[in-house]
């Protein structure tokens, strides 16, 4: 079992991995943080689908990568990590980041939960900028 100093990025490690082989599932140790994560990339169309599966006493979450016609055509082409534990990066309710003019989405989280830039926008909150996908 690995350790890391940043799961978030370490999620998002093995997704930007997987799909750059084409692979079809791709499964990273579960927390509720990365559900949620998950949950976003899900409901905004990037994947295919999220399950929790057992692994030993642990949960893993089994993400299903999207493509298009062929699996040349990837719906996900762009994964960052934009706060990082060696340097938070929050964004104020009046300062949440646009991706790509709109076309790709910002992760936060805030104090309504893990939620898109989108979201945030409506909400009217601000938060620690999670990621963005594109």
């Amino acid at each position: 079992m690995n350790t890391t100093n940043d799961p978030i990025s370490d999620m998002l490690t093995r997704i930007r991995n997987a799909n750059t082989a084409k692979h079809d599932t791709v499964d990273i140790p579960s927390s509720r943080m990365k559900l949620a994560i998950a949950q976003i990339l899900l409901d905004e169309g990037y994947i295919k689908s999220v399950d929790t599966v057992e692994n030993g006493s642990f949960k893993d979450i089994r993400i299903t990568l999207k493509y298009g016609a062929d699996k040349n055509d990837r719906i996900l082409t762009g994964l960052k990590r934009i706060s990082k534990p060696g340097l938070r990066v929050y964004a104020s309710k009046d300062q949440l980041p646009r991706v790509l003019d709109g076309m790709g989405t910002a992760i936060l989280s805030t104090n309504q939960g893990v939620i898109t830039d989108r979201k945030a926008r409506e909400l009217k909150v601000g938060g620690e900028v999670l990621a963005f996908i594109w």
